[in-house]
């Protein structure tokens, strides 16, 4: 009966169904179901088969539905189902995918949905009762695609679905070798994991023997896709080979991916509790802000557990970021209970913002507008198109700017939708906003500075000419003799004074006021105000005594105080102007790193196999980008296809590049190393680690409040001093006037009869108190500091220490703790050989023999641990020229191979004895006894125990011994076998700087807490703070936590300094009190930092502090000699010693403020005398007293939450200690670092299973 159907197939008006009946048994007659269903009219003919359960019937649709014949076959007792495949055009995406599954899935009668990108199409398992095939086509097309219903049944495979309880007969095993679990928590996130994966029936992981045993259905999963996916958590998995029970019946798996799509959790049979009829899911999004993520396995577990959840449809988390994007059904759960099943898992999680649909804003420059019907039309096509919220476009700008809704649509379609109407469209390019930009400041003061000089030189000249001519000439005879005034009362020598200060008090001085006036409003009296004050009561005075001389036709010329304002305008606005130069001077533009260098990146559509060249800017989530070898990767995102290494050291400072596999996440501004990837974007523009944490540094820069400087404190006090002073004098004269007016009379000056006695009692009051206020000269006070800040950067300069203005000079000697990172800052960075062990009992092959092998074979490595090799041996041979390599191999994450000749020459100089530091042989320079015949080409293995297994070599116990007493070290242990004979045993690790040891000493000697954070694992770094003498280690931290251990001891009061050279680095350099960056840093470390040392010496640390101490000093002692000429003027100026007939003469008070000037401008030269402390001194002192800590002196916390993890615990304990936290367990009891699990178990400074 089967043949009729394919012999002869239907009409071109007919259609043809496949139904699967349930409860079909061999005992029903296959005649009798076939003649009754074609029995029905427009029924053209019928087919069953038994074995399947299905029935092909082939029917006029004009005449007869599906429904009504599988209403026939329902009133003969069976289940039906039905399955048709539905062409889907315009889907661009996984998440278009998705919401397909998302949407069809839970409807009535919809039993299985799978939806292909690649094949444009549908298949979906239906019970043809409850839904018919134009529904599902019509639903479909509601959503925005178009649909397209077949003519004919989908082939046969695709009903592969329907073969599962045939197929269940046939389930295979198979057993895959996991290499990388540490503890009781992998194997339940391994288990947990892959028994959720479509078709696995059962799972079964061993700790122990490093295996896991899956019994899965052939039809629907295969052993390779299991593999990929424990690889994807981040472990090492490879098949051992499957143990088949029986042969598998039926075609292969079916050629649609399966995506399991978490809401099909209740939608596996119709009469689920979501299959009511027209029952359709309302899709919210929320964000959830979550704490207390240390990893890419936080990452993983968070995603993987929500998701078992019924109503979940995606999650979406980002670990620097902190925050979770949730789709859920709201029919079925809340963003509150989703808030609750991430705080289950062991995470602090809150709720930021529910249901935003994040509206994506985007600005656009159009260019072809000619008229308002262009606007009209660029806006009605705009916002008639779906996901776009508005558009508002101004001809005369020629700006657009457009809101629109990310999931739907993104800007580079917008400007596709502008480019098709025949306008060119492109991005507005934002400013790149820089916190640390002083070209304005700078420009300022400059133009005050220069403008006070050109008035106040000449008003200087005078101001030294008056003071010449009054001590020859007693009484102001000198400088204004009667015969030279111009009008009664107003001399010549009074109008210049005038001209000259009148334009620097207005122009000269507009910033100080301006400063002066912000200063008051927040009700602080700073230098500004000081300075503000002295200058307007000296210039209003002198404006208004002379006024009222000439008023009163005085034969005398009064004595003004015109050469206050532009002498202090000029040395203030000069040192305010030496401040910021000196800031500039040492801020790098930051610009360069910050900005992926990859303009144009390649965005491989799948859906119409094609590709295109795409400004970085319009990288839309769910793009995939095409990264070339040696390409900085523009987004973040997950590898689809393609494997390579990546260098992550700009993000996370670790030198190791990290293995990229399918499904690793990339992180964007990192380093593609060899090969081509294909990334699918997961996070772009703003939402990218890089921008996150540029974002940092920002919010760190802004949110550090402004250290008040010393001058500015002094004159909050002064200010309100010398205003109590001058009240004083003016009640005190007041009081004596009124009691003795003879003291008065005789001190007037020009006295004149016919004034009233009250009036010149006021008047002398008035005069003394203003020249107190004028006296107390703030001068020397504003250069106090300038001055000293301005030569103590000069003389860092000299020493390789490059200081950013006043703040971090004055703040450093106050520091109480130091946090320095790791890699980088307390090690070099880049790894190199530590040991060379020969295997001698092995292989009896001398030492030199190794070397010229094991470098010809690495030389032709990119990864840094042979380059570090190869140079290592170039070195020990003394010879740059090494042999010839091919068939080189290299296998990520394991190791070479290849096969080596032409070394003889390097072999020469047999004869010298030649031992090597660390090798453990006696005997590494003797020949062995066949090294006469020996062979002239050598086939090398190096690499990790695994690559050594894989090619069939037993590791005998010490050598593996030797192996995880490196590793445990934090050092990377590698073997060499040549010609198949293990000889050798390399240990690389990445050094620690010489003098780090010594700065840590000499830091602690001087009662400076020091402290070692990093985002590398808690073995590593408690090696390396073992070795140099730190007690505190923060490991396993990500940058975000980096910033909040600096907060947490800043809030117990204690002043920190962080040094680091990362960008990872970056937002705690900005948030510490000083920020220390090392040279040989990233850009962004520079920028952020307050301090660079240039020369990349630890030991440059203590001298800045010393150089902090040295400035410090040298700014009070300014201040002691500006306010020694205060304390002396004052009381002259008030007129205490009157009756002495001691009176202040107006030179006096100008001479006295150029001493203190000049006084303290010298005293601050003083400072060139500085000499850094030489090392061999700091190596004196520290003699003796240096000793490297044992393990048990070194306390470690891990994360953010600092659990302290006690030296003492065994192990076990301490895993049990670890379950039981509040953060969840990790994949790995070391902890990945930031790098993500699968990074860190890939990367070759883990080589190994890590079982030691």
């Amino acid at each position: 009966s089967r043949g009729w159907s394919e012999l002869y197939p239907p009409p071109k008006t007919a259609s043809r169904a496949t139904f699967k009946l349930l409860g079909l048994t061999p005992e029903h007659q296959a005649q009798a179901i076939e003649s009754r269903i074609s029995s029905l009219n427009g029924v053209l003919a019928a087919s069953l088969s038994l074995s399947s359960s299905l029935a092909k019937v082939n029917y006029v649709t004009s005449v007869i539905t599906t429904k009504e014949i599988a209403q026939e076959l329902q009133t003969m007792g069976f289940n039906v189902e039905s399955a048709v495949r539905i062409g889907v055009d315009g889907m661009h995406c996984q998440s278009c995918v998705q919401s397909i599954e998302g949407q069809i899935g839970p409807l009535s009668g919809v039993l299985h949905i799978q939806v292909s990108l690649q094949d444009s199409a549908a298949l979906i398992v239906y019970r043809p009762l409850l839904v018919t095939q134009q529904e599902l086509k019509d639903k479909i097309e509601d959503m925005g695609f178009s649909a397209t219903l077949p003519t004919d049944d989908p082939p046969g495979q695709d009903i592969s679905y329907w073969r599962r309880d045939i197929t269940d007969s046939s389930i295979h095993t198979v057993t895959i070798w996991i290499v990388g679990m540490t503890c009781n928590s992998c194997v339940q996130s391994i288990e947990g994991r892959i028994s959720q994966m479509t078709g696995v029936k059962s799972i079964v992981v061993s700790l122990k023997e490093e295996k896991g045993t899956i019994t899965f259905d052939p039809s629907l999963t295969e052993p390779e896709k299991l593999r990929a996916a424990i690889e994807d958590m981040g472990f090492d998995a490879s098949l051992e080979g499957s143990h088949e029970k029986s042969r598998p019946v039926g075609s292969g798996p079916s050629n649609l991916s399966v995506q399991q799509l978490p809401s099909k959790a209740g939608v596996s049979n119709g009469a689920g509790p979501q299959a009511t009829s027209g029952s359709e899911i309302k899709v919210q999004k929320c964000f959830i802000c979550v704490l207390g993520m240390t990893c890419a396995s936080c990452v993983a577990n968070i995603e993987r557990n929500l998701l078992k959840h019924k109503g979940i449809i995606t999650v979406l988390v980002s670990l620097m970021a902190g925050k979770a994007e949730v789709k859920y059904d709201s029919e079925v759960i809340n963003a509150a209970a989703v808030t609750q099943l991430i705080e289950d898992l062991g995470f602090r999680a809150t709720l930021t913002e529910d249901n935003a649909v994040t509206h994506g804003k985007v600005d656009l420059t159009i260019t072809g507008m000619t008229c308002a019907s262009c606007v009209h039309n660029i806006e009605s096509k705009l916002t008639a198109t779906k996901g776009i919220l508005g558009a508002s476009v101004a001809l005369a700008t020629n700006k657009a700017q457009v809101q629109f809704d990310p999931e739907v649509l993104g800007a580079r379609d917008i400007i596709k939708i502008i480019q098709g109407l025949g306008f060119e469209a492109s991005l507005v390019k934002a400013g790149f906003k820089n916190n640390l930009d002083h070209t304005e400041e700078i420009r300022q003061w400059k133009s005050s500075f220069l403008l006070s000089l050109v008035f106040g030189l000449p008003a200087m000249g005078l101001m030294i000419y008056m003071m010449v001519m009054d001590s020859q000439h007693q009484e102001h005879g000198g400088s204004m003799p009667e015969e030279q005034n111009l009008l009664p009362g107003l001399s010549l020598l009074n109008l210049a004074f005038f001209l000259l200060c009148t334009p620097v008090q207005i122009f000269g001085g507009r910033y100080f006021y301006i400063q002066a006036y912000r200063s008051l409003k927040h009700r602080i009296a700073n230098m500004d105000v000081l300075i503000v004050l002295a200058t307007s009561i000296a210039y209003i005075y002198s404006c208004v005594v002379l006024i009222v001389a000439m008023a009163e036709r005085a034969s005398q010329s009064p004595i003004t105080f015109f050469d206050t304002p532009p002498m202090l305008f000029v040395f203030i606005a000069l040192g305010r102007w030496l401040e910021h130069v000196a800031k500039v001077k040492t801020s790098e533009n930051v610009k360069p790193t910050l900005i992926v260098p990859t303009q144009l990146v390649t965005v491989s559509a799948f859906v119409r196999f094609s590709e295109e060249q795409v400004v970085v800017e319009l990288v839309q989530r769910g793009d995939i980008v095409k990264v070339v070898p040696g390409g900085k990767f523009p987004v973040d995102g997950k590898v689809i296809d393609g494997s390579s290494m990546a260098d992550e050291s700009l993000i996370t400072g670790e030198p190791m590049p990290v293995s990229k596999k399918v499904g690793s996440l990339v992180i964007a501004g990192s380093i593609n190393a060899h090969g081509a990837l294909l990334v699918e974007a997961t996070h772009v523009g703003a939402d990218t680690t890089l921008s996150q944490i540029v974002k940092l540094v920002e919010e760190a820069q802004t949110s550090k409040a402004p250290i008040q400087q010393f001058a500015d404190r002094l004159s909050g006090y002064f200010v309100p001093f010398i205003m109590i002073v001058s009240v004083l004098t003016l009640v005190a004269w007041l009081a004596i006037g009124f009691v003795d007016f003879d003291i008065v009379k005789e001190n007037f000056p020009g006295y004149n009869q016919n004034i009233s006695k009250t009036e010149v009692i006021v008047r002398f009051a008035f005069q003394a108190s203003i020249t107190v206020l004028s006296i107390a000269c703030p001068c020397s006070l504003g250069l106090a500091t300038p001055t000293a800040v301005m030569v103590g950067t000069g003389v860092g300069a000299q020493n390789g220490i490059l200081i950013k203005g006043g703040e971090p000079l004055e703040m450093a000697h106050k520091i109480r703790v130091v946090m320095f990172d790791k890699t980088g800052t307390i090690t070099n960075g880049v790894p190199r050989v530590t040991r060379v062990l020969v295997l001698w009992e092995m292989a009896r092959m001398p030492l030199r023999k190794i070397l010229a092998v094991v470098g010809t074979a690495e030389a032709s490595s990119e990864h840094p641990l042979g380059m570090a090799v190869a140079k290592h041996c170039k070195e020990e041979l003394g010879s740059s020229v090494l042999g010839y390599c091919q068939d080189f191999q290299a296998v990520p994450g394991c190791g070479i191979s290849c096969r080596v000749s032409s070394v003889e020459h390097l072999l020469q100089q047999q004869s010298e004895c030649f031992l090597l530091p660390g090798a453990t042989t006696d005997e590494s320079s003797l020949l062995s006894p066949n090294e006469a015949t020996s062979p002239l080409s050598y086939a090398v293995l190096i690499g990790n125990r695994e690559w050594m297994r894989r090619n069939g070599h037993h590791i005998v116990a010490d050598v593996d011994a030797a192996m995880s007493s490196h590793e445990t070290k934090g050092q990377t242990a590698i073997l060499v076998a040549i010609d198949g004979v293990l000889c050798a045993m390399l240990a690389i690790a990445d050094t620690v700087k010489a003098e780090a040891a010594l700065a840590v000493h000499t830091l602690n000697s001087r009662g400076i807490e020091v402290v070692m954070i990093t985002g590398d694992n808690r073995r590593t770094a408690k090696a390396i703070a073992a070795q140099v003498g730190i007690r505190k280690v923060f490991a396993e931290v990500l940058p975000s936590h980096k910033v909040a251990k600096v907060q947490e001891l800043q809030e117990k009061g204690l002043r920190v300094a962080m040094v680091g050279d990362g960008v990872n680095d970056s937002p705690a350099l900005a948030r510490a009190d000083v920020g220390i960056a090392i040279g040989t840093g990233t850009d962004v470390a520079i920028e952020a930092a307050d301090i660079v040392l240039i020369r990349n010496d630890l030991l440059d640390v203590v001298a800045s502090i010393e150089l902090s101490k040295k400035t410090v000093r040298r700014i009070r002692i300014n201040f002691v000699f500006a306010l020694i000429y205060n304390l002396l003027g004052i009381p002259i100026a008030a007129g205490v010693f009157m009756p002495v007939g001691l009176v202040l003469q107006p030179w006096m008070g100008s001479a006295a403020m150029a001493a203190s000037s000049v006084s303290v401008v010298l005293s601050s030269l003083l400072l060139k005398m500085y000499k850094k402390t030489s090392t061999e001194l700091h190596e004196v002192r520290a003699r003796g007293q240096m000793r490297s800590l044992r393990s048990s002196q070194i306390s470690t916390h891990l994360g953010l939450d600092g659990q302290r993890r006690s030296p003492a615990l065994p192990a076990r304990a301490r895993e049990q200690l670890s379950q039981s936290s509040a953060v969840p367990p990790a994949p790995s009891s070391q902890g990945p670092s930031i790098n993500s699990v699968q990074g860190q178990q890939d990367r070759y400074s883990l080589l190994d299973d890590l079982n030691v």
